[in-house]
């Protein structure tokens, strides 16, 4: 594979045909045709069906392009930093976090950071958990902030925090009235919570199941993969959203109310960086800026790196902590499996 066929390929991707892949490269139409046909002749499989001037992406298509855009992208940072390095530029913060943390704690800490240190180059990446993780170990990103679990080798875990989870309702739910939501209440309420069924969905459905509703079996239901979506379900009036409290407290929507919940459902999180490189003065300032940060926020509680397993039992039960620990080794040792 060549360069100029990825970029082809990626901008046949972007802009949906060729003639307009060709005028975003500077590039004839034929010359953008041909690094196209090229590249599929290199790998044996068609990435595009014909029709016409039109085109449509094959499923292998759509595959290989997440891989593409990822590499094109980091050829680009290369590029950029090697101009920076040029030019004498502090290098850059390369960070990724969860939407959660990226919306509701890292703006705060990185005004703390430049408070004290003046303007650095920021790069930001909000991605899901495992996608948070994969950055970090592949030394994509100078540090992560995700959910639990962490616990990865080639991880170093600085800090774990706790919270409970809370209810976002619209300011004049008869529910606001409440200083705590009673968990009671929600079994006659439409909920409004994520879909990843293994982290805080998880908990959600196992507290509610305690308290005999299964909100599963509802079809009222209604599922998101982002905090700020359910924020804004929530303040249309659909349903009452039972959330992680980073987002609510941290990016709350005009409009609507946060309360905690009569019955704690906790949140876990935490900040890694890769193991055994050196932490610049910029990273470690921010990694203490994000707990301080945290630390302002309601009903936070600072955990010990060392209580990782322990809080994976009691977060999922001893089998499934034990499940999660054999599953960062897995993931570790180069299973690129969701944990």
């Amino acid at each position: 594979m060549e360069l100029r066929q990825l970029e082809a390929f990626a901008a046949v991707m972007s802009t949906g045909s060729v003639t307009g892949a060709a005028r975003l490269l500077s590039r004839s139409q034929p010359a953008v045709s041909r690094l196209v046909q090229e590249l599929e002749a290199e790998i044996g499989y068609a990435l595009f069906t014909r029709h016409g001037p039109r085109v449509t992406p094959t499923e292998q298509g759509f595959l290989l392009y997440e891989d593409v855009d990822r590499a094109l992208g980091s050829l680009q940072q290369i590029h950029l930093r090697a101009a920076e390095i040029a030019r004498g530029n502090a290098q850059p913060l390369l960070l990724a976090a969860t939407s959660a943390l990226a919306l509701g704690l890292l703006p705060q800490a990185l005004r703390r950071v430049e408070a004290q240190t003046g303007a650095v180059p920021i790069q930001l990446r909000s991605a899901s958990p495992e996608q948070v993780v994969h950055a970090v170990l592949s030394g994509a990103v100078q540090l992560g902030a995700s959910s639990l679990p962490l616990e990865h080798r080639g991880l170093e875990v600085h800090w774990i925090g706790e919270m409970p989870c809370v209810a976002v309702l619209r300011h004049d739910d008869p529910l606001a009235a409440h200083e705590a939501v009673p968990l009671q209440a929600l079994a006659q309420r439409r909920l409004i919570t994520m879909s990843n069924p293994f982290r805080l969905r998880h908990r959600l459905d196992a507290t509610l199941a305690r308290a005999g509703h299964s909100p599963a079996r509802r079809e009222a239901l209604i599922e998101t993969n982002s905090s700020v979506n359910a924020q804004a379900l929530a303040r249309a009036g659909l349903g009452v959203a039972v959330l992680e409290p980073l987002t609510a407290y941290g990016a709350p929507l005009e409009g609507l109310a946060v309360r905690p919940l009569d019955t704690n459902i906790p949140f876990v999180f935490g900040v890694v960086t890769p193991q055994a490189k050196p932490i610049t003065p910029p990273v470690r300032a921010l990694i203490d800026a994000l707990l301080a940060a945290a630390s302002a926020l309601p009903h936070f509680v600072q955990h010990d790196a060392s209580a990782h397993a322990a809080l994976l039992r009691t977060l999922y039960g001893d089998d499934r902590g034990n499940d999660h620990d054999d599953q960062s080794s897995d993931a570790a040792a180069g299973d690129d499996s969701p944990s």
